[in-house]
């Protein structure tokens, strides 16, 4: 019997000390788990990037902000809206035409702006966006859609100096503008070629969303080749870079950055259902923007070199659809009038792989390539045909179907005046019973949409009461000409004869 309960009481012991072991093993062992996991501080190691050749390097955001901020701007664009007045008032005239047409005239020759009262104070509208600065001189990129239809702009540096801009050239094709201020020694941001920059790339978004001047915010390059269908232009191009760097309202017309403070695009939209950052902004690719702001700054407008094909981005549903050899590519679903690939042997059917040494997986992609080159130039087309590759050289056609470029004559016109013109053609002479005549093709920013009312397709036949054979004799004309002018001519499709008053 004692040696029953003895026996009881060393398992009862030998149990007790294992149960306070064990907890007290369990017990030391989440203490220290818990430890460990608040105290856990992250690596700082992982501050690190790669430059091109591989090498580590640091993350400093600091450095590449204070680089970039000085050479993006504030952009405040002001648009008139005039007040309508069943009492007809005059236009004060322009000095430098009371000499030439008297203080007395009929009212219809100042009167090409639809009744405007200019005694009573417009109402205004007032938009916010961003610039970058791209030389000493003062000329300086935006967005399209920050400037169009504004009757004043004015520009704050990052250093809060102010100046008031005109608009050299725009194109709503790209939504990329070009605006000029009297100013030199001016900080600037150097271009990069984006078609280098690859997808996982830090980069920086610098502009003033929401009415913060001077913001920065950080992200990577997400994607790029996306088409948004956000341009509405008849030949808009869309070739974005995509990037998780926030982009706000009035950021369109900053700048993205890589980490060496080089231009890698200009920020211009963003996707959200609310109006605000959600996830993803878009920028114009900064070779595309180069091209731009060159073909601005030389002709006024674009020079923009085409294919002359209509294509599709090549995918499995495509390739199996139509037989094809490759799932990646663009695929030319039929050719156009005149087409400059045609004509270098280019068919429907094949697959542009590459231009020049640039390959192209998509459509935006194929027309972000070509959209950097001008009529007459000569490109490189690689394309697949029934599972063998081919090369032609092609040398493309501006969208009339020929390969010149804008003549000097109406390059000068478009920046004098800003609007595209040409001689009107034998076939209009004769249907509208005229001798001769410049044709205005398309209005675009500059002095005929600020100062007048002016609609695509009129006929200058007279400037100054002088005949206007051709364009060359119009640009003598203007050139020859101090303070102002009046234009005189018609429409196609409006009865009577109008006026409008450009002071130069």
């Amino acid at each position: 019997m004692k040696r029953s309960i003895i026996f009881s009481g060393l398992i009862a012991l030998i149990v007790s000390l294992s149960s306070y072991g064990a907890l007290n093993y369990f017990e030391k062992d989440a203490k220290s788990i818990t430890i460990e996991h608040v105290n856990k501080i992250p690596s700082q190691k992982a501050v690190f990037s790669l430059d091109s050749d591989g090498n580590p390097v640091p993350l400093d955001f600091n450095e590449t902000a204070n680089n970039v901020l000085d050479g993006v701007v504030h952009i405040k664009s002001t648009q008139l809206f005039p007040k309508s007045s069943s009492n007809y008032q005059m236009r004060t005239i322009p000095d430098p035409f009371k000499d030439f047409f008297g203080d007395q005239f009929k009212q219809e020759f100042f009167f090409p702006n639809n009744g405007r009262n200019w005694n009573q104070k417009s109402p205004t509208k007032v938009g916010s966006g961003s610039g970058v600065i791209i030389s000493k001189d003062g000329y300086i990129i935006t967005n399209n859609h920050v400037i169009d239809n504004s009757d004043d702009i004015e520009i704050t540096l990052h250093d809060n100096r102010t100046y008031k801009a005109i608009v050299v050239g725009a194109d709503p094709s790209t939504d990329l503008a070009l605006l000029k201020i009297k100013e030199d020694d001016l900080p600037t941001v150097p271009f990069v070629n984006s078609d280098k920059v690859k997808i996982g790339q830090w980069v920086m978004a610098v502009g003033n969303p929401m009415g913060l001047n001077s913001t920065v915010t950080a992200g990577i390059i997400s994607a790029k080749g996306r088409n948004i269908n956000i341009l509405k232009d008849k030949y808009a191009v869309e070739n974005f870079i995509q990037t998780d760097a926030a982009i706000n309202p009035g950021n369109s017309g900053g700048a993205l950055v890589n980490l060496d403070g080089g231009l890698v695009g200009i920020n211009t939209a963003i996707a959200s259902p609310t109006g605000s950052f959600s996830g993803y902004g878009f920028a114009i690719p900064a070779n595309i923007v180069q091209k731009v702001i060159t073909d601005l700054m030389e002709y006024g407008t674009v020079q923009r070199g085409v294919l002359g094909v209509m294509i599709k981005t090549v995918d499995s549903k495509l390739s199996e659809d139509k037989a094809l050899d490759v799932i990646k590519g663009v695929y030319v679903d039929s050719l156009v009038n005149k087409s400059a690939a045609a004509a270098a042997g280019i068919k429907v059917g094949d697959v542009i792989l590459k231009i020049n040494e640039l390959e192209v997986s998509s459509s935006p992609e194929l027309q972000g390539a070509i959209a950097q080159y001008r009529p007459g130039e000569t490109v490189n087309v690689l394309i697949n045909r029934n599972g063998k590759e081919k090369s032609f050289k092609v040398k493309l056609n501006n969208r009339d179907g020929h390969s010149e470029e804008l003549n000097k004559e109406a390059g000068k016109l478009l920046k004098i005046l800003g609007a595209k013109m040409n001689d009107v053609p034998d076939e209009m002479k004769k249907d509208l019973n005229i001798k001769s005549g410049v044709l205005v093709d398309k209005i675009l920013p500059g002095k005929i949409r600020k100062q007048t009312q002016m609609r695509d397709g009129f006929i200058i036949t007279h400037i100054d009461k002088k005949a206007v054979h051709d364009m060359e004799d119009l640009l003598k004309k203007i050139e020859d000409q101090e303070g102002g002018l009046m234009l005189e001519g018609i429409y196609k499709d409006i009865p009577g004869e109008y006026y409008y008053a450009i002071g130069l």
